[in-house]
C-alpha cells in the first residue's frame, strides 16, 4: 500500500540512513522501499534535502536569490563604469 511520508519523515529516514544504520533495518521500521530510500539519499546528497522537486519549484518563482543578487551587482558595476559616474567624488553629475 503506497503511503505519503512527509518532508520531516524523509530527512529523518534519509539521515538515518546516511548516517550508516542498516538499509534493511531502516526499510522495515519504516516501511519505505529501497528504490525510495536510495532515490530519498540521493536527492539529500545532490540538493540538501528531500522535498519533491514539485514543491521546491512552487515556491521558488522567477530568479533564485543568489541570481538576483548577481543581476543587480552587475547592474551596478555597469552603471559605476559609465560616464555618468564621477569617480572622484562618487557621485553622480
Amino acid at each position: 500500500m503506497f503511503r505519503k511520508y512527509t518532508n520531516e519523515e524523509r530527512e529523518r529516514i534519509t539521515l538515518e540512513y546516511i548516517n550508516h544504520k542498516s538499509e534493511g533495518f531502516l526499510l522495515r521500521k519504516y516501511g519505505v522501499s529501497q528504490g525510495t530510500l536510495k532515490t530519498w539519499k540521493r536527492k539529500y546528497k545532490k540538493d540538501g534535502h528531500t522535498i519533491p522537486n514539485k514543491k521546491v519549484r512552487q515556491k521558488t518563482s522567477g530568479l533564485l536569490e543568489i541570481d538576483r543578487l548577481r543581476l543587480e551587482n552587475d547592474i551596478l558595476k555597469n552603471f559605476r563604469s559609465s560616464s555618468k559616474y564621477n569617480k572622484k567624488e562618487n557621485s553622480i553629475y
